[in-house]
């Protein structure tokens, strides 16, 4: 599979002239690989459905901070992405969306020993430029890790 090129100047989903659900979709398949941040980290997507992902990590020491647990990057990285991307799978062939606001709130640590994390973006409201989402970050047995907003501008026909 080639490499789709990433950047500013890169076209819309990698090139491809799908709708963002369909794309995502691709990706929760392992047709398309994810970007090469997201990818670095661990992070996959697993489901995608009209107005919602889900994004799986198995964490490891790889994540730690100096204080011995995962640093709280990866939390935000994971709600963000989840959000974001629950946002793309409204979006048509061209679309796109950016963040325009995150926050987060950290409930309990990360360590090796939470092993796989699962973080789920829903869209609670979508208008014609602007959407706003939630996450929500679980360890396996289903305790809330951090939980988080995001506010994000909707693009339409981007090309590509």
């Amino acid at each position: 599979m080639t490499q789709p090129k990433y950047g500013p100047d890169a076209p819309v989903h990698g090139g491809q002239k799908v709708s963002g659900l369909e794309y995502m979709r691709a990706m929760a398949r392992g047709e398309k690989p994810s970007s090469p941040f997201v990818g670095g980290l661990g992070i996959r997507v697993v489901e995608a459905d009209f107005g919602r992902c889900v994004f799986e990590c198995d964490i490891g020491e790889q994540h730690y901070n100096a204080l011995g647990i995962v640093h709280g990057g990866l939390a935000a990285t994971l709600i963000d992405s989840a959000t974001g991307s629950a946002a793309l799978t409204t979006q048509a062939a061209g679309g796109a969306s950016t963040t325009l606001e995150l926050k987060v709130n950290f409930v309990r640590p990360m360590t090796s020993k939470t092993g796989r994390v699962r973080c789920e973006g829903k869209i609670i409201h979508q208008g014609k430029r602007i959407a706003t989402a939630d996450a929500h970050l679980t360890d396996s047995r289903g305790k809330l890790i951090a939980h988080g907003s995001a506010t994000l501008m909707l693009f339409q026909d981007q090309g590509g």
